[in-house]
């Protein structure tokens, strides 16, 4: 977010969520509040959203218009000596908030678009660390994660399968991404958009490049039946996985582009690339994309078209897993890896122990198995001697052994 520069005097601002609930409240659009304080809507958005804020005489106006003064006054009178003198509460860590997410929303017919956030938890699930006893009347973990599961799942199914082609895969990707959002409940329930951590884990997990060595997933599933959505999804299916997702995620979910750039991991001016190229590629294919002349009816167009493709899912899909089976098989599959990195430490520490109990102290050299040997002469032993020999014999051991004549003896 960009550091403020207005001093001390510059008007307080309440929280971006609050921001959005206030200027809702007085029934005012983005657009009227972008032309009375003087910039885009875009920029309307960005502040709702936390991304940046109003500086100098627009953020006095934009505090004016959306009366953040008397709704601080309120807060500050209803609230404990924690309010900050910004206006916006001090959030205790077992306490998420549980506002509205990003200000870009997409309609009923978007092949996925985010639902409301649900309602923060304020315990986590189990095996994690227990934090502080819930509030009266707020929802537990398990409420808070099935009330996001049920408005969400089918909408990201929707999405996958505009990404994929692939029906079961869809449904896999989706499970997937709730099952680790289950495992990280604590994180997911105080982000800003649940249901967009949701959706990014579902995506990158549907688009993962090791799906093409299962056999289940090498190829995309029947087309569907009408050619328009035949022929848009083949076309979707030849872009690059980047393309096609910034596409989705813009065109398709409503996102904006900075929004559509962060989620993709990739700067502005990439992501606005990416989409244009798709855009292009994607006219080429389908003369009726070509036909509109803005941006902007092109994008209203692609919205529409994608809207439709992802009725394709929905239409042959079978009864999803209810919520609670969702947060078993996550706590079951959490369970299995703990349990297999465990016995995996056990052995990396027992085959060095086991080695060093049963090796022998010092080398033995082994020993070669006996073997019979043929072929070989008889040993021979020193001839018999002769009688001269005899006799010299007994002439040596009869001489005195000193002297020179011990060296030098003196044979008959």
């Amino acid at each position: 977010m960009t550091r403020s520069t207005t001093g001390p005097a510059a008007a307080p601002l309440p929280s971006p969520e609050e921001r959005r609930r206030l200027r809702e409240a007085r029934a005012l659009s983005e657009e009227q509040v972008a032309a009375a304080v003087g910039v885009t809507p875009a920029t309307v958005r960005a502040w709702e959203s936390g991304r940046t804020s109003p500086r100098g005489r627009r953020r006095t106006a934009y505090a004016g218009l959306i009366g953040a003064d008397a709704s601080r006054a309120a807060v500050r009178d209803a609230s404990p000596p924690s309010v900050e003198a910004t206006g916006s509460a001090t959030m205790s860590p077992n306490e998420p908030d549980t506002g509205a997410t990003s200000g870009t929303g997409t309609t009923a017919s978007a092949p996925a678009g985010s639902s409301p956030a649900a309602p923060a938890a304020t315990s986590p699930p189990p095996g994690a660390t227990a934090p502080a006893a819930p509030r009266p009347g707020a929802p537990t973990a398990e409420e808070a994660f099935d009330a996001l599961y049920t408005h969400t799942a089918p909408a990201l199914v929707c999405q996958t399968y505009v990404l994929t082609g692939r029906r079961q895969l869809s449904r896999e990707a989706v499970e997937h991404a709730f099952q680790l959002a289950w495992h990280r409940w604590p994180e997911v329930a105080r982000d800003r958009d649940p249901a967009g951590w949701v959706r990014a884990a579902a995506h990158e997990y549907a688009m993962s490049p090791w799906h093409r060595l299962r056999r289940a997933h090498r190829r995309p599933d029947t087309r569907p039946d009408d050619p328009g959505r035949r022929a848009l999804l083949d076309a979707l299916l030849e872009l690059p996985p980047s393309y096609r997702r910034t596409l989705l995620l813009y065109d398709g979910v409503g996102l904006d582009l900075p929004e559509t750039a962060a989620e993709t991991e990739a700067s502005t001016p990439a992501a606005a690339n990416r989409l244009m190229n798709a855009r292009a590629a994607l006219a080429e294919r389908i003369p009726e994309l070509a036909g509109p002349t803005s941006p902007g009816e092109q994008s209203a167009l692609l919205h529409e078209r994608l809207g439709t493709l992802a009725l394709s899912a929905v239409d042959q899909e079978p009864a999803r897993p209810p919520a609670r089976a969702v947060r078993r098989g996550g706590e079951r599959r959490a369970e299995l890896w703990t349990r297999a990195a465990i016995c995996f430490c056990a052995v990396l520490i027992g085959t060095p122990v086991f080695t060093l109990k049963t090796a022998p102290a010092q080398y033995e050299q082994p020993l070669a198995p006996a073997e019979r040997v043929g072929g070989v002469p008889p040993r021979g032993g020193p001839q018999r001697l002769t009688p001269q020999d005899l006799k010299l014999q007994k002439a040596l051991r009869g001489e005195l052994a000193h002297g020179p004549e011990r060296l030098v003896p003196r044979i008959p």
